[in-house]
């Protein structure tokens, strides 16, 4: 099936990676690790842009754009250079922005996504380094504010502007993409996406060949894939209603889920960009042969790894590999449990659990997931009971065997199940007329009464066998 795309939508999207795995900021000495600090505390002379201050480019920030650029199958220049942009805002105490221009470090790559029909395949037009501004914080919304004020902690943070071409065609295909990147970049251990700030995403969105207008500073993939759906229907609306979707630059308010005009799209030459006199070219082509050979895995090589390897099924691969994090635990449970079966706990069960709780795979330890499977497999509880423990632990804390003692759940067989069966039988006569009428799903009644009277802790297939034999009679 090819996917028509009805509307028109084209989708582009510049996301800015803060490489805060990083010790210091893009151009001077100042700790990186200023989420927790108090407002202006992690500033100096080069990141507020005094007179006379000098910029020094930090060199594990370049690595890391030439491996981000290689995980995105993009070309690595021979030379890059660093430019200032010229706008003034009360974040960007310089009054221009060190960014790069028409020598990017990196462009011409790749990203292939899910998309509406199938594999689509998303290019990257250009990823460049640049400093972040500092951070504003209204007195009120962003349109009625009481006053703003300014935290020039963020100022000078390294960032990664990863710009794609508008191949994207509705706003899932958008989510997935940040999705997507999201993950490579974690594989790249670049940065900590779980901090404030970490990913910010603009919103290039045109609908039946009109302008486009841009999104910008979307702070979530949700809050982008729901920015998008809105804009998407905005223009639509006005041009059913004769209007003109014009070039601007647009606000999220994330509260009402709608779209706010800020100011006119500028334009390039808006910026007056001139190279920064105080930082010469770069020639880093030779340093790309050491940064490759530092890649790691990426998601997708990993998830036909552990297919090849471990024979699970495609959909368990891509559950697992959606982050490094639960691959890695995985591949320890793998080593121990038959593969096939750790598949099935890990990416159904275990990081259901968790998602549900909106916990990280680090809540729970490999060593307890093996002893449950373990349980289950040896026949000494059953896999509603190991759910049970699963839960428990995440919720309570204990061991596997502690909450299997404490609750009771060891399996129970012979007799116990035997007498639950025959107490069903006597209990439910009208499901088991109706069974024995031809009511197949009466069975499946019949089968839930005794693992009720067994507190979960009987085998369902060996119920459901006594039950079909004891009323053969």
């Amino acid at each position: 099936m090819v996917y028509e795309n009805p509307d028109g939508v084209m989708v582009g999207l510049e996301v800015h990676v803060q490489l805060n795995n990083l010790n210091t900021k893009m151009f001077c000495g100042c700790s990186t690790q200023y989420h927790d600090a108090e407002p202006n505390t992690h500033v100096c002379p080069v990141c507020m842009g005094l007179p006379g201050a000098l910029p020094v480019i930090n060199k594990r920030a370049v690595e890391s754009a030439i491996k981000i650029g290689m995980a995105l199958n993009c070309e690595v220049v021979e030379q890059t250079q660093f430019h200032r942009k010229n706008y003034y805002y009360p974040d960007l105490p310089k009054g221009f922005q060190t960014t790069q221009y028409d020598f990017p470090i990196v462009g011409n790559g790749k990203v292939v996504i899910e998309g509406e029909d199938g594999e689509h395949v998303v290019r990257i037009t250009r990823a460049h380094m640049e400093e972040d501004p500092g951070k504003l914080i209204h007195m009120g919304s962003i349109e009625k504010s009481k006053g703003t004020l300014i935290d020039y902690n963020r100022s000078g943070m390294a960032l990664i502007e990863i710009v794609s071409e508008p191949d994207m065609r509705s706003p899932k295909e958008a989510r997935r993409y940040l999705d997507k990147l999201r993950n490579i970049l974690d594989y790249l251990d670049v940065f900590n996406g779980d901090l404030e700030g970490s990913m910010r995403v603009d919103a290039n969105v045109s609908v039946m060949g009109g302008q486009r207008a841009e999104v910008k500073n979307i702070s979530s993939h949700k809050g982008a894939e729901r920015a998008i759906l809105y804009e998407i229907m905005r223009q639509k609306n006005l041009l059913r209603r004769g209007g003109e979707v014009v070039m601007e630059t647009r606000h999220f308010d994330e509260a009402r889920g709608v779209t706010i005009s800020m100011r006119t799209k500028e334009g390039e030459h808006d910026y007056r960009y001139f190279p920064e006199p105080d930082l010469v070219p770069m020639r880093v082509s030779d340093w790309a042969p050491a940064i490759r050979e530092e890649l790691p895995e990426l998601p997708d090589a990993k998830r036909a790894r552990l297919i090849s390897e471990y024979d699970i099924t495609e959909m368990h691969a891509k559950a697992l590999t959606s982050d490094i994090r639960v691959a890695d635990f995985y591949e320890v449970v793998a080593a121990a449990i038959d593969p096939r079966v750790a598949g099935t706990w890990v990416a159904d069960v275990l990081k259901g659990e968790l998602n549900y709780r909106d916990l990280s795979v680090d809540s729970f330890t490999t060593d307890d997931i093996i002893e449950i499977i373990k349980l289950v497999v040896e026949d000494k509880v059953t896999e509603q009971s190991a759910v049970d423990v699963i839960r428990t632990i995440l919720d309570n804390g204990g061991t596997p065997m502690e909450v299997v003692t404490e609750k009771g759940l060891l399996k129970v067989k012979g007799d116990v199940v035997t007498e639950a069966v025959s107490e069903t039988i006597a209990e439910n006569e009208a499901a088991v007329q109706d069974y024995l009428g031809g009511a197949e799903k009466s069975l499946n009644f019949l089968v839930g009464q005794v693992m009720k009277k067994t507190k979960g802790r009987a085998d369902a297939r060996q119920a459901r066998e006594l039950l079909v034999e004891a009323l053969k009679d």
